[in-house]
């Protein structure tokens, strides 16, 4: 399966990549800030349902996204997220299976991918952002890299990833359960990747 997994992988990426240049026309700028080989938990706004996949065809790092569960009801979603790493987390509950998968990741010096919105829109929505990439920076000891995504997701127009300088969060190790802590921290999180967002011109 492993085998089966990387030849898959060998095929489809390059395919991903090409496309997603030409239909999309992909801009990444700060990647020099996400580690290659540390783990760190990336951060960003959610704009479009392809903001995940797109960003995982445009860059070499491997990076292992959640993304909710109702979406492997989708046999093209559940083969795509095979070969990108992308794996399940129930919303609305305290999910610990993606907690330990998270962990894991993050314990073998991975990079993790979440959206603290939530959902796509969330903030434009007035939808409070998600605690849980802080908690989860905070108990396995790693940085948040905040990036902010700008564009339609329409064909041929330009889509572009401004991701920001790390946050260490290595002095909250003892405020792990401080929820008003966690809570003020995360929304300092999204303040910067609304202000990496912004600083993109399309």
């Amino acid at each position: 399966m492993k085998i089966l997994k990387t030849l898959c992988s060998i095929i489809i990426r390059p395919i991903c990549f090409v496309l997603a240049k030409i239909i999309y026309r992909v801009k990444i700028v700060g990647i020099e800030n996400v580690p290659k080989n540390k783990a760190c938990i990336i951060c960003g706004n959610h704009v479009h349902a392809m903001d995940a996949p797109v960003l995982l065809a445009s860059t070499s790092r491997k990076i292992n996204f959640m993304a909710k569960q109702e979406l492997w009801k989708n046999g093209a979603f559940k083969f795509i997220a095979w070969i990108f790493n992308v794996f399940p987390v129930a919303r609305g509950k305290k999910d610990t299976e993606a907690i330990k998968t998270s962990l894991k990741i993050l314990n073998s010096n991975q990079i993790l991918g979440m959206y603290p919105e939530g959902t796509r829109k969330g903030l434009e929505r007035g939808i409070k952002p998600k605690n849980g990439a802080v908690n989860l920076a905070i108990r396995a000891g790693v940085p948040i890299i905040p990036f902010g995504v700008c564009g339609e997701f329409k064909p041929f127009k330009k889509v572009v990833y401004n991701f920001g300088k790390p946050i260490d969060f290595s002095n909250y190790k003892d405020n792990a359960k401080d929820k008003e802590v966690v809570d003020t921290l995360t929304n300092e999180v999204m303040a910067k990747v609304i202000e990496l967002r912004d600083e993109i011109k399309v």
